[in-house]
This record gives C-alpha cells, structure tokens and sequence, in this order.
C-alpha cells in the first residue's frame, strides 16, 4: 500500500516541506540569534545565562537537521522528531501558563507571531508536522529505506530502494 509511485512523491513532498520548514526556521533565527535568546528566555525555563547558548545550539541543529534531511543522512528525522517533541512540550507549557508571547518558531521578525502570539496555533501546526515525521517513518520502514551515513557519499543501497 505505502510502496506504489503516489506514496513515494508524498514521501519526498513531506520531507521537502519538513526541510523547508526547518531551513526557514533556523535561518530566520539565525539572521537575530539575540532576539531569538529573548524569545528562549521569555518561556522561563531556562535561566538567563543559558538562554543565548540554548538558543545558538538551537538554530544549529535546525540547520544541520534539514540539511540532513535533505539528502536523507542517517539520524536527522530522528533530530527532527525530537525537536518537534521539545517544541510541543514548550508550547504546551506556554498555552498552560497563558503566556501571551511569541512562539519563536520562525524567528523574532516573522510578522505572523508580531500580529498574532498565538501559541495554540503553532502547537497545531507542529501536531501537522508530526502527522508528516510519522508518514516518512512509515514509509522509510515500509520500504525498507536506509538513510545515507553522514560520513560516507557513495551508497547506492539506499539510492536502489528508494528508487
């Protein structure tokens, strides 16, 4: 069922938007890592002191992340899938304390979250986005899709079953 050519372009389509999402978000941030350290330390989790280290390392794996996604290297879903999991539970923390900020997803200038702050809306979004995670894992064990290792370029076994 999950093995015929629709489900392979719905594959890469949910990968491609996954890395757009990520390569757009980690840039955004990267462009104004010291407003984006306010967002980080707007949610109180952290003390101020780690806010603009949590934030840098942040930006860095969203990048690298994608990036990895992109050229389907070994672990970077896996990367993905925890951040999801970390933004949902920040999120979560957000809406319970009623906190009336931005979500910090696409960076301090993203007029969306200037406009709006609304945390139930990126927590909706990010649910949409594990709905994709878990489609590509589904898909990857379906058909039995090895991703490339990170240090290696020249796999065709992956290449052959995916094709």
């Amino acid at each position: 069922m999950l093995n015929t050519s629709l489900t392979k372009y719905l594959y890469h389509i949910l990968r491609m938007i996954l890395v757009g999402v990520f390569l757009w978000s980690g840039i955004t941030k990267a462009l104004h890592p010291l407003q984006f350290s306010e967002i980080v330390a707007a949610y109180g989790l952290l003390p101020d002191a780690l806010a603009l280290p949590a934030a840098i390392c942040l930006i860095v794996l969203e990048i690298i992340a994608a990036i990895g996604l992109l050229f389907e290297k070994r672990g970077a879903l896996a990367w993905i899938s925890l951040m999801m999991i970390l933004f949902l539970a920040v999120l979560s923390y957000g809406i319970y304390l009623g906190l009336d900020i931005d979500c910090g997803c696409f960076g301090p200038n993203d007029p969306e979250a200037v406009a709006f702050h609304d945390l139930r809306g990126a927590f909706q979004r990010d649910l949409l986005l594990i709905l994709a995670i878990g489609y590509l894992y589904l898909w990857r064990f379906i058909n039995h899709l090895t991703p490339y290792s990170w240090l290696k370029f020249n796999q065709r076994q992956a290449i052959s079953k995916e094709i």
